[in-house]
């Protein structure tokens, strides 16, 4: 994983694994800041659907991972980004190669943020956009409760 090198405000750290469903799905994030995200997955037959296509839910969620965390890195110190809603359309199929995904942020308030998110086949062919809001939390696993 990558960092931009942005020396305006702190930094904050993200894991060396994003793991979860990014980790089943070998998302990686390949350069990461409050202003840009960008991460790369595989498609194989385990991110097919029953017709041997991508499958819009593994886009969905390479689209909200990338949006997560960017807008965890937007976020004031002591607080976190969660998804409150993702939308997404599918507008060409793939069915092998690498996906890269961009993310930039649309709106970053105190209590919301927006993030627009365009997935490329191989880096060039658009094959699907997505627009997830975040919502923007304090850090329960910083705070202690």
């Amino acid at each position: 994983m990558a960092s931009s090198a942005d020396n305006s405000s702190p930094k904050k750290s993200l894991p060396d694994d994003l793991g979860g469903v990014a980790g089943l799905l070998d998302i990686e994030l390949v350069d990461t800041s409050a202003e840009r995200v960008t991460a790369t997955m595989p498609v194989t037959p385990r991110h097919h659907q029953p017709f041997g296509m991508l499958h819009g839910g593994v886009s969905v969620v390479l689209a909200e991972s990338v949006a997560s965390v960017g807008a965890y890195l937007a976020a004031p110190e002591g607080h976190t980004a969660v998804g409150l809603e993702v939308n997404a359309n599918h507008v060409r199929s793939v069915r092998e190669g690498r996906i890269v995904a961009v993310g930039t942020p649309l709106h970053t308030g105190r209590t919301t943020q927006v993030w627009s998110v365009k997935l490329h086949h191989e880096g060039e062919k658009l094959i699907c956009v997505s627009r997830c809001t975040m919502a923007i939390v304090e850090d329960a696993s910083k705070t202690g409760s």
